[in-house]
């Protein structure tokens, strides 16, 4: 991936965004071409040097038992807009501006390890369930369905276990611009209602 130097992130932003993503996109190369799927992971920091990300997949979808050409890759991302060139003071000044999109984004490449284990699967939906629901009031729990229902469920899917060997991640949010021109950016993504996007850029800003 291009990154810029002015758009790398640091390490404590890069483990936020693994650990609070939305769903990511599996891609692997195989013998038939690309394949992606998109899915929830949790990350595991602490596993191996770079952590892993965990996650499942439908039985039916056959992403799982195709064997993977090379690295895996997850795409992870965190916010993003499109950024209007009229939010810029240098549209007033010279004009010389141009509409581009802000984005924060993680690939993480890896060995894709297969888990078709009741046991292993039962373990990740209580955890990616225990992650998406813990902050809600009345949090539903697994529990909370039958016993048998649940391991219909469980039989229906297998895990993945992306172990993960390098990280790249780009957090491109105007840090290449004016000081004025970042303040119309995080008014314009205000007014646009891209409230997270625009947070994310006044908190990369460069130092004034």
């Amino acid at each position: 991936m291009y990154t810029p130097a002015h758009f790398t992130p640091d390490e404590a932003a890069v483990r936020e965004l693994l650990t609070e993503h939305g769903a990511g996109d599996l891609i692997t190369a195989t013998a038939d071409g690309l394949v992606a799927s998109t899915l929830p992971f949790v990350y595991d920091p602490d596993s191996g040097p770079h952590g892993v990300l965990l996650g499942h997949l439908a039985r039916n979808n056959d992403q799982w038992s195709r064997p993977v050409l090379g690295e895996a890759l997850a795409i992870l991302r965190g916010p993003d807009a499109y950024v209007s060139p009229s939010w810029y003071a240098a549209k007033a000044e010279h004009g010389r501006v141009v509409p581009t999109w802000n984005y924060a984004v993680v690939h993480a490449y890896g060995e894709l390890v297969v888990h078709d284990d009741d046991a292993w699967t039962g373990a990740l939906v209580r955890r990616l369930t225990d992650k998406h629901e813990g902050r809600r009031p009345a949090p539903w729990s697994v529990d909370d369905a039958p016993a048998a229902f649940v391991a219909g469920q469980l039989r229906a899917i297998v895990g993945v276990e992306l172990r993960i060997s390098r990280l790249e991640a780009k957090w491109k949010l105007s840090q290449n611009r004016s000081p004025a021109d970042v303040d119309g950016v995080v008014a314009g993504l205000h007014a646009d209602g891209a409230h997270a996007t625009a947070d994310a850029v006044a908190q990369a800003r460069p130092a004034r």
